[in-house]
């Protein structure tokens, strides 16, 4: 079996209530996203068609500086539920230290219950370039596309 080479350590703190799921978990050794769980107590969380909750996810982490988590869809509950993280890829910047929550949105037709220890979305590290701008008054480079907006490179 293969696995990934460029290991990361992150600090990671398990919060009261989510003392006993499992940690964030990669499916198999070349997955790129870790499994995040639901850490919600007895009581199911029901998603009404078209409604949003923030469900916890039972954990806070120190990102080094220079990374980012983000926050992705599971396909599966995308597929067969319609059960979609709204504001993906949510971002998890490295200077934040609270709880990681997913913001879930039920854009299927039928009820989704989510239910504790359920893994509900999906969690990848990454690096993170930033940028500084250099105001010119025109572009050296003239592309193909040039400042062609949607549909300009056809359709199919």
């Amino acid at each position: 079996m293969e696995k990934i080479t460029n290991l990361l350590t992150i600090s990671l703190k398990i919060l009261d209530h989510g003392q006993g799921l499992d940690l964030p978990t990669y499916a198999t050794s070349l997955s790129a996203g870790m499994d995040l769980r639901a850490a919600i107590g007895a009581e199911d969380i029901i998603l009404a068609p078209m409604a949003r909750v923030l469900v916890p996810c039972g954990f806070a982490m120190a990102l080094p500086q220079g990374f980012e988590a983000q926050i992705r869809s599971r396909s599966g509950l995308a597929f067969n539920n319609g059960v979609i993280v709204l504001n993906a890829p949510g971002t998890i910047d490295a200077d934040y230290r609270g709880e990681i929550k997913v913001l879930l949105m039920n854009l299927g037709s039928e009820v989704f219950t989510v239910t504790h220890g359920m893994r509900v979305a999906q969690m990848l590290i990454a690096p993170v370039t930033q940028c500084e701008w250099s105001i010119v008054s025109d572009f050296e480079e003239i592309t193909e596309r040039s400042a062609g907006g949607f549909g300009s490179t056809g359709v199919g």
